[in-house]
């Protein structure tokens, strides 16, 4: 139970940094995050580890490809006022 309590405050202070989630599901997702901690495998932990890892490669390199071709474009031409 106090697992739950702890995991549900944690939850909620994932939520208030992530734009996608709210507080109650936050609050929600962390109590149940434990139970399913608590029964997965250490293999499947591992491949969770390693799938959140990648994923979090990527959407960096995605973001920084991105930036890099938002910054080579020409920026719009501002009218003079004369």
């Amino acid at each position: 139970m106090i697992g739950k309590i702890i995991g549900a405050i944690l939850g909620k202070q994932v939520a208030d940094h992530s734009a996608s989630i709210s507080g109650p599901t936050g609050a929600i997702l962390g109590a149940v995050s434990g139970t399913v901690l608590r029964r997965a495998s250490l293999p499947a932990l591992i491949g969770l580890a390693a799938g959140g890892y990648a994923l979090k490669k990527y959407k960096d390199r995605r973001d920084r490809e991105t930036a890099k071709r938002k910054s080579f474009e020409t920026p719009p031409v501002q009218p003079s006022a004369a």
